[in-house]
């Protein structure tokens, strides 16, 4: 089988003219030959094998050798129908029209004029060798002149029908090749934009950027003209502080782009819900759209949700004039556009993350030395200056009053053994070996200890162990140090007679344990405190905020002037757990 992507129009003509001579003949024989079966039963078949040509063209195919069999087909039929009229002179002597027309149309009209003379050869032999009585110069011409006027009459009309058949083909050609470079072409400059997308997208950390080139691939990717690009609004949204804002987009006027969208109800609501495009026709009546006046002309909004896992980053909005401007083509690709705006809106960020952590780190280790040099010199410094001192003291005194001198030297002794204590207890702080060793359990009250021993600080523990057994041994390591952050800071401010830790898991949960160091001190005021720390060079509690985070844990303090300090850290076992700790579970 042989397959075209145009009609084979000349199929078409010769089906037809074939059709036209099987319901002449057939009314012939039903008419003035008393409707002969025989005949009839032919003709029958001729219609059958029509039929499946028809069949054939109707899906744009053809057989092998297709014409040729055709017309072979044609004229075995027509003559076979000649002999068993039984004569030259009956109303279907022109039978041979069945197989002249339908090969006019496929040989034009020296076709048309061989198969006549074909015809008229087999008609002579026919009545020759069947119907000898008949057989005369006379019948021989009569039947000869009339298949070739049949086949000049045929012949003649093929020759301007194929001509427009071939003109009309060649255009239909012409235009598909048109049509398919212009495909292909759309598809190219697509293609092209969406690869200058993806470079702009690996290339920069600028979001902003990022976004607009986001937005040109867009409008290249739907293959707009200049015009009807000109008409379409498109921008990006981003939430800050819970509402979506106005980042980079074309066609919103100043107010527009200083408009906040809450997104809690109308199209952005149910796009931010559902996670799929949302489409609305006709007149913006969006409750929170519709403020925008340049939306106030547009027939037809497309808002593409910005989604990636839990994290919501905002919408992707296009708006046009025209009621169908965004069939499922179009959304498909802009969807593309969305997908990829996300990937690098989330690269910017953890880039911007990473630069911060940096920051971070370098300020936490400037912190840790700074410290350090306070604790130095607020402790062992000023220790051995008063060692050396009291050495120098003792050692007048030798010759003076040795009585005094001894208990000089006792005091020195005492003061020694102390310095050596607060050099173990900051060497404890910088690297517990009791916690790599043991566990948090006894670190901890390898902590109390010291703070009681040293500094006379109460510390009371209330650790439960299938808690601790919970934790791995990083989140251990993070909670000793949430701990000892929190004791040395209530030790230091709060004046309290008495410090509580408690780990346990937080009540009805099982994969969240909550962390809590209260003292009975003076406390402080959070909000004020929280709001000075670059005036006060402290870091305290955000060292407390960040290693929370290390366990993506959540951060509670509690505190007010002469009501003393609590705080809670509350620690996720899962990530089912983190999710509902930190509300980021979508209705």
């Amino acid at each position: 089988m042989k397959r075209a992507d145009f009609p084979y129009l000349a199929d078409w003509f010769a089906i037809t003219f074939r059709w036209m001579a099987i319901v002449a003949l057939a009314f012939s024989l039903i008419l003035y030959m008393d409707g002969q079966w025989l005949p009839l039963a032919l003709l029958a078949g001729s219609l059958v094998w029509n039929l499946t040509m028809t069949v054939l063209a109707v899906f744009n195919q053809r057989l092998p050798a297709h014409r040729t069999l055709n017309t072979l087909v044609d004229l075995a039929i027509s003559m076979t129908l000649f002999g068993l009229t039984g004569s030259a002179t009956t109303p279907i002597q022109w039978v041979g029209v069945l197989a002249i027309a339908p090969s006019a149309m496929y040989f034009e009209l020296r076709g048309a004029l061989l198969i006549a003379v074909m015809a008229t050869a087999l008609e002579t032999g026919i009545l020759y060798f069947l119907f000898p009585a008949q057989f005369n110069l006379l019948v021989v011409e009569y039947l000869g002149g009339l298949n070739l006027a049949i086949g000049l009459v045929f012949g003649g009309l093929s020759l301007p029908l194929m001509k427009r058949v071939r003109t009309t083909y060649h255009e239909l050609v012409r235009k598909q090749h048109e049509s398919e470079t212009a495909i292909q072409r759309r598809e190219r400059e697509r293609l092209q934009a969406f690869f200058d997308m993806i470079e702009t997208f690996s290339s920069t950390f600028n979001y902003k950027r990022v976004l607009e080139v986001g937005i040109q691939a867009g409008i290249k990717a739907m293959g707009l003209s200049e015009a009807e690009g000109a008409r379409l609004l498109a921008a990006f949204f981003l939430f800050e502080d819970h509402t979506l804002r106005y980042v980079v987009g074309q066609g919103f006027p100043q107010r527009d782009q200083n408009l906040p969208l809450a997104a809690q109800e109308g199209i952005l609501r149910k796009a931010l819900q559902s996670g799929e495009p949302q489409i609305h026709h006709g007149a913006c009546d969006d409750p929170e759209l519709s403020e925008l006046v340049a939306l106030h002309a547009c027939q037809s909004l497309l808002v593409i949700p910005l989604l990636r896992g839990m994290n919501v980053y905002g919408i992707l909005l296009f708006a046009h004039p025209d009621q169908n401007f965004f069939p499922p083509e179009r959304v498909e690709y802009l969807m593309i556009v969305g997908h990829q705006a996300v990937i690098a809106i989330q690269n910017a960020r953890l880039f911007a993350d990473l630069q911060e952590e940096k920051e971070r780190i370098v300020q936490t280790q400037e912190e840790a030395q700074r410290k350090l040099a306070r604790d130095l010199h607020d402790g062992p410094t000023q220790s051995v200056s008063s060692i050396a001192m009291r050495l120098n003291i003792a050692r007048r005194l030798l010759h003076q009053n040795p009585t005094a001198a001894e208990e000089e030297l006792a005091k020195i002794e005492e003061l020694a053994r102390r310095t050596t204590q607060e050099i173990r207890h900051m060497l404890f702080t910088l690297r517990p070996l009791v916690l790599e060793s043991e566990g948090l359990e006894a670190a901890l009250k390898a902590m109390a200890e010291k703070m009681r021993d040293l500094y006379q600080q109460n510390v009371v523990l209330d650790v439960d162990p299938t808690a601790v057994s919970a934790l791995d041994s990083t989140q251990q390591t993070v909670v000793f140090y949430l701990c000892e952050e929190a004791v040395n800071n209530a030790r230091k401010h709060a004046e309290a007679s008495q410090i509580t830790v408690r780990l346990k898991y937080v009540t009805n949960y099982t994969d969240i344990i909550g962390l809590e160091i209260i003292d009975n001190g003076k406390g402080f005021n959070v909000n004020e405190v929280m709001g000075s720390y670059e005036r006060r060079g402290s870091l305290g509690m955000i060292n407390l905020r960040e290693r929370a985070d290390l366990v993506n844990g959540l951060l509670r303090v509690d505190s007010a002037p002469g009501k003393g300090t609590r705080i809670r850290v509350f620690i996720p076992l899962t990530e089912e757990a983190m999710d509902r700790l930190h509300g980021r579970v979508r209705a």
